[in-house]
């Protein structure tokens, strides 16, 4: 049975979907101020692989994840600029544009990397009017009050804020950790809807009972959440600098206005580190999936790379790591492709070791210990060649690694001596003796298609 480590219970448990067979998951997304970094990578692909092993524990999976293009202030503790108008401002372009940009480069870096492209995509500013509408609830149950700077969450009106942090309380102090906003309340309060100011020209705001502004970033997610998923729903990942202040703020929010948890499962992942702390673009320390094309390596080498981590630990990244991961990867390919599929496959051994990699891999999606199962599975001579080669198909569902390769026609002399024969007759406009030589080619075992004045040969 799958087990997953639940950060709102401190510990593993059994999995168990609210709807039988279908999962909704939730999967904090970029804000798509700059450009995505392997940090922020690292987190989407263990939401990737804990998808695809729902999947292959046969559950319908609705994905979300959300694009957020407005509300982010570069502080947490609501103050700062809006990271958006902060990027378009860098490069003198439109917020709208600065956003589509962006949100392209994280699409196509999450294709790099195999990973599953989700349900839906969500953008916050897609979703005003269920952000006002979620606001005016917790208005009404008295749970927000007006300053000069915004409408904010009284948290001292919630019995259990925090209850994501465990038994360890963090404590939020103004000052040293958190810079007040002048007339907030309480240090953990947060902004629902934030108020232009009279003397600040914005590019995105809009109207609320509330004044002209924008919404607060916790709350965008909660909107998104509930109009795409419902209210609970199962599970809600995101990394481990979420779990303070974002994730405990959706949480009291859905508590407040709908006297519910907002998902049962909450799954965190943890940071990828380089020389001197975490990879974050507050600090400019960023590396991205184009600077590792550029140095000649495969993105699935990343992949693999984190992958032989476990996603709760942190990982450090090291040129020389990659290096290792991608020959990794490339003498796990080569093994794979010896294999074929002549031999007899007999079910029972391969549903047997079928079984034990999910035990693997269903215990809290335990990939450094799959991939091991997988090399020394490769070395077993219990097991035929097709039984191996099924096997690596069957793992490779999670792994996402694309670890079949499909392999080259190689041409013999004859077919290549024939496709030239064709290639003089079609420039020499002579159709009918072409379309001979086109039978002749394909009575050997090979299919012909014409692009432009190129023949593909497959």
């Amino acid at each position: 049975m799958l087990q997953l480590y639940n950060t709102l219970v401190r510990k593993k448990q059994p999995f168990l979907s609210i709807k039988p067979k279908r999962v909704g998951l939730y999967a904090c997304g970029p804000t798509v101020y700059w450009y995505p970094h392997l940090g922020n990578l690292r987190a989407y692909l263990f939401e990737d692989i804990l998808r695809r092993t729902l999947e292959y524990n046969g559950y319908r999976v609705r994905h979300v994840i959300n694009i957020t293009d407005v509300g982010h202030l570069t502080s947490d503790a609501d103050t700062g600029e809006d990271k958006m108008e902060k990027g378009a401002q860098r490069e003198k372009k439109s917020v709208w544009a600065i956003a589509q940009y962006y949100t392209n480069i994280f699409q196509e870096d999450l294709k790099k990397l195999n990973i599953k492209n989700p349900s839906f995509w969500t953008k916050a500013t897609d979703y005003i009017k269920e952000q006002i509408d979620l606001i005016k609830i917790l208005e009404k149950k008295g749970f927000t009050y007006l300053i000069e700077d915004g409408l904010y969450f009284d948290t001292t009106k919630i019995n259990n804020y925090g209850i994501l942090w465990g038994k360890k309380k963090m404590l939020i102090k103004a000052g040293a950790r958190v810079e007040m906003v002048k007339g907030k309340r309480n240090p953990s309060d947060f902004a629902l809807w934030k108020l232009t100011p009279p003397t600040v020209e914005r590019q995105m705001e809009w109207d609320s009972p509330w004044g002209k502004g924008f919404p607060g970033w916790h709350t965008e997610c909660v909107a998104m959440a509930k109009a795409k998923l419902g209210i609970p729903f199962d599970i809600h990942c995101g990394g481990i600098d979420h779990i303070q202040t974002h994730h405990t703020n959706e949480i009291a929010q859905v508590q407040a206005a709908y006297g519910k948890t907002l998902s049962q499962f909450w799954l965190h992942g943890n940071f990828l580190n380089i020389k001197g702390g975490k990879m974050a673009k507050s600090a400019g320390k960023i590396l991205r999936i184009k600077t590792l094309e550029e140095k000649g390596f495969n993105p699935l080498a990343y992949r693999y790379l984190c992958l032989s981590a476990h996603y709760r630990s942190p990982l450090s990244f090291f040129w020389q790591s990659l290096s290792a991961a991608q020959k990794g990867l490339d003498s796990l390919i080569a093994a794979i492709a010896d294999l074929n599929q002549k031999d007899k496959i007999t079910k029972v051994k391969v549903e047997k070791e079928k079984k034990i990699f999910l035990s693997l891999i269903n215990d809290d999606l335990d990939t450094p210990k799959s991939l091991a199962f997988l090399r020394k599975l490769l070395k077993r001579k219990d097991l035929n060649l097709s039984e191996k080669l099924f096997l690596v198909k069957e793992f490779d569902k999670i792994f996402g690694l694309n670890l079949i390769k499909k392999k080259k026609a190689t041409l013999s002399k004859e077919v290549k001596e024939l496709i030239e024969q064709r290639n003089r007759y079609r420039e020499a406009k002579e159709w009918s003796k072409a379309d001979q030589i086109r039978e002749k080619i394909e009575k050997l075992g090979y299919h012909l298609e014409d692009r432009n004045k190129k023949t593909i040969v497959k």
